[in-house]
């Protein structure tokens, strides 16, 4: 399936790797359908989650662990029954990034963690009740120290 991006152009991806998620992402509601990509570069930690709906539509997303090490995410029985979690150990865990001009202030969103359950491809964006996870983390630093 060919799809028309804004950031990559036209890319080719495949329809079993869709991502459903049922209830969108807060603010962008109207876009179900994303598919993941990996940075060219197969060190870096970024990918992408790409609108698939909404081709103009495009996160940056990072495992929130390779900045926190002791990111932990716990959330209600109502959200693994949305996505249909029975094996913790297949749903993958991104914050969204934001990547201001002024790099050394990108900020990763640890409070609502993209989740990801890879058994059926379905995702959604939770919102933790843990109050030591900010919204805006600020992750270089963080990414320096670990290498990332």
């Amino acid at each position: 399936m060919l799809l028309n991006t804004r950031y990559f152009g036209q890319i080719e991806i495949d329809p079993k790797n869709i991502i459903d998620f049922p209830e969108g992402i807060p603010g962008f509601e109207n876009v179900k359908k994303f598919v993941l990509l990996h940075h060219e570069d197969q060190d870096s930690p970024f990918q992408w989650l790409q609108g698939v709906d909404n081709p103009h539509l495009a996160f940056v997303v990072i495992d929130p662990r390779l900045c926190k090490e002791d990111y932990v995410v716990d959330v209600e029985d109502a959200e693994v029954a949305i996505l249909d979690i029975r094996d913790t150990g297949k749903v993958l865990i991104y914050s969204i990034v934001v990547v201001p001009e002024d790099l050394s202030k990108m900020t990763a969103n640890l409070k609502a963690p993209v989740l990801i359950n890879t058994e059926n491809n379905k995702g959604k964006q939770v919102i933790l009740n843990n109050e030591d996870y900010p919204i805006k983390y600020y992750i270089l630093q963080q990414l320096q120290k670990t290498g990332g």
